[in-house]
């Protein structure tokens, strides 16, 4: 008897949908279809990446010491890191199918992969380590300098490299990107709030007997992040690499535009680590605000003199406050709220923890808009730079104001699908009739995190690069 995967053994029977109910298939388009399907998916993409990477890389480590004059420091601190949060809410995690970490891994295990299985830890503790990861990197730019030092960011990309070589040598797949990789954590986080879904057709798959889109054929690997899409329910895992719409030989999968934050709405199985992370994430992005603020170095300064003339210090103690502060008040929340709806803390913070997420990508993409355009020009500068003409002039792409317009529209709009998805998580509490007392005080803060942002954003900011 074959060995199927955990998820098949576990799942249970999904209720058909009637046609209409049916989300459109975007792979009723034809060209679309066969542009997936083709063995130039998602190559002709995820090539080129790569040797942009690697070149991104070289000039971070040789290139110019100066940040602003560095092309591989505009290209991934003004462009790619910007867009990045865009991709992820427009088209998931579609970045994972490109990724050069992935098509290094890709490479590295045709020529030396051991094919172990994942660890247990690994799939015990992976997202705890993911979690642990982003909150180390970030603590460690502001206080290494690594985004303003073309050489810091440099030697972070090298030593993420040499994980993903290491963890593709050792292990089967993709197991760097499913339960390590800090970017496929924030990604998968901010999938679940995207416009743009990948499942199969259970009615479809229930006569399968191949199983092809887990274990691959002879032609095309199985899925890289272990992932079964006959009972896929979240975004969260899905790096669109088409390898299931390659293999499936039913044409089950479909590929569906669907309503923002829907995804979040009822998670079956909320994970405490997941909602942990993006109420962490909270704390990050005011971090990440605050310190572009004119008050910002004043603030250092005194601290770095109060606490043992440390500035390391200063910022962590301000780092984990800003982390802190919001886990506090959402932890304080789920126990007022799971009070009245006969719930846990934990299970209560787990649920609602999953519509701080369109906020946490609301904020993250507002930040980034005022590098994206208030530095975008420094890209067309060193691109210009590499090819022998010196050009110069103002960085902007458009003015403060409209940056600062399109800012508290972002948030306006991240604030609004924050709560409308607690609206909707509460509607699947157990205790309905407390429906009110179990959803007012998470609104009540979501409200205060978005406010914050807002205010934030009514102040000055700095420049980056």
């Amino acid at each position: 008897m074959a060995i199927q995967p955990k998820s098949v053994l576990q799942s249970s029977p999904s209720v058909p949908l009637s046609p209409q109910q049916q989300p459109y298939n975007l792979l009723n388009l034809p060209w679309l279809k066969a542009f997936l399907k083709s063995r130039w998916f998602p190559a002709v993409l995820s090539y080129p990446t790569l040797v942009v990477f690697t070149y991104i890389v070289y000039t971070l480590l040789w290139g110019p010491e100066a940040p602003s004059s560095n092309l591989g420091t505009s290209l991934t601190w003004v462009l790619w890191w910007p867009l990045i949060p865009v991709f992820m809410f427009t088209l998931g995690r579609f970045w994972c199918a490109i990724c050069p970490f992935a098509t290094a891994i890709d490479l590295v295990q045709k020529v030396a992969g051991l094919g172990r299985p994942v660890p247990a830890f690994l799939k015990k503790y992976g997202i705890w380590i993911i979690d642990a990861v982003f909150i180390l990197i970030t603590w460690s730019d502001h206080v290494f300098g690594i985004v303003e030092s073309p050489r810091g960011s440099g030697y972070l990309l090298g030593l993420i490299v040499t994980a993903v070589v290491v963890t593709g040598v050792l292990f089967e797949r993709r197991t760097w990107c499913r339960y390590l990789c800090f970017l496929g954590g924030l990604s998968g986080n901010y999938s679940r709030s995207s416009a743009l879904e990948l499942r199969a057709t259970p009615e479809i798959c229930a006569n399968c007997k191949t199983q092809n889109c887990y274990r691959g054929n002879e032609t095309t690997p199985g899925c890289p992040v272990f992932e079964f899409p006959r009972t896929m329910q979240s975004s969260a895992n899905c790096n669109l690499c088409a390898n299931c719409i390659k293999t499936c030989p039913n044409d089950s999968i479909r590929l569906s535009p669907r309503t923002p934050t829907k995804e979040l709405w009822f998670m079956a199985r909320p994970k405490f680590a997941e909602s942990f992370l993006a109420v962490v994430i909270v704390g990050i992005v005011l971090v990440q605000n605050v310190t572009m603020l004119s008050f910002w170095e004043p603030t250092m300064e005194w601290l770095t003199s109060s606490l043992l003339g440390s500035r390391t210090l200063a910022f962590t103690a301000i780092f984990l406050a800003a982390m802190g502060l919001p886990f506090g008040v959402m932890a304080a929340v789920a126990k007022l709220s799971g009070a009245s709806a006969d719930e846990s803390f934990h299970d209560n913070f787990a649920r609602f923890g999953y519509a701080v997420i369109p906020l946490d990508l609301a904020g993250h993409i507002a930040h980034n808009l005022f590098h994206l355009l208030a530095e975008g020009k420094s890209i067309f500068y060193n691109l210009a730079a590499l090819f022998g003409r010196h050009v110069t002039g103002p960085a902007a792409l458009l003015s403060p104001g409209t940056i600062q317009a399109l800012q508290f529209a972002t948030l306006g709009l991240g604030i609004a699908g924050a709560m409308y998805t607690a609206y909707r998580i509460a509607g699947h509490s157990k205790a309905n009739s407390n429906k009110l007392q179990t959803l007012w005080p998470h609104l009540a803060v979501l409200l205060l995190f978005g406010l914050l942002n807002i205010y934030l954003f009514t102040m000055p900011m700095s420049h980056r690069v």
